[in-house]
């Protein structure tokens, strides 16, 4: 099955030497971070932001990836990224911000700094803890997309969540959470109040594990879950840029 249109990967040539890595969400598309890309673009930032495997196209294809797949591609898009700017910071929503995480807990100073928009790390609901057995009976169970405030507006997300998938995302966490310590980059971490899909305690635990120094919350009130198609996307937006400028210019402080 072909991409959904709406859902291809995309890349910005950049102007001032810096570039951000997006990685889109669990059963999302790179749609859902297109504006947040286009604005980095205006401001002179070289964007990408890939279509992780077994996304984009039926919700059967994810199942028949792993945690790793969606990482190798996002790690491949970092190290070509880094190839073409001498300064690479990265954005992530909610799975997006997991796998953000990673990259951060491996590539270190590498990465200038981190994005984090409602970011997850575990799941506390029952289900969550049923995965593994789940997974071996049951293909798919209701959809998590479009958890959005705003009147309209539409994620272009899978109809069904697939179970397969979503026990490996359960495997990334566990090792995002053992290794939050060797975080070390400056973070700028926005999360809704409220959040259906994600509870709050995720972006606690990550505020808790992580090693930074600089680090700056921001509570965003007027979005749901997706809110980089919500009220707030214009707030995250322009704060991800002034977060990476300060950073260039070496005056950022602790947040």
């Amino acid at each position: 099955m072909g991409v959904l249109a709406g859902a291809e990967p995309f890349s910005h040539p950049g102007s001032s030497g810096a570039g951000f890595l997006l990685c889109h969400g669990f059963t999302a598309t790179p749609h859902g971070m297109r504006a947040w890309g286009e604005h980095l673009a205006r401001e002179g930032f070289a964007v990408r932001c890939p279509l992780l495997p077994g996304h984009g196209t039926h919700w059967r294809d994810l199942n028949r990836t792993t945690w790793q797949d969606w990482y190798g591609t996002v790690r491949e898009a970092l190290l070509a990224l880094r190839a073409d700017c001498d300064q690479v910071f990265v954005g992530g929503m909610s799975m997006g911000g997991t796998l953000t995480l990673r990259l951060a807990e491996e590539f270190g100073a590498d990465i200038s700094g981190l994005v984090l928009v409602n970011p997850s790390v575990t799941r506390l609901s029952l289900d969550a803890k049923v995965l593994p057995l789940l997974s071996r009976v049951v293909p798919s169970i209701r959809a998590i997309g479009n958890d959005i405030a705003k009147p309209g507006e539409v994620e272009l997300a899978y109809p069904r969540t697939p179970v397969r998938a979503a026990a490996s995302l359960a495997r990334l966490w566990k090792i995002v959470r053992a290794d939050l310590p060797k975080v070390t980059q400056p973070v700028l971490l926005l999360h809704s109040r409220v959040d259906h899909i994600v509870e709050p305690e995720n972006s606690q635990i990550v505020l808790d594990g992580i090693s930074s120094t600089n680090v700056t919350e921001v509570v965003l009130e007027n979005s749901f879950h997706v809110a980089t198609q919500d009220h707030d996307a214009e707030l995250i937006f322009s704060r991800s840029v002034d977060f990476a400028r300060q950073l260039r210019a070496g005056q950022v402080g602790a947040g």
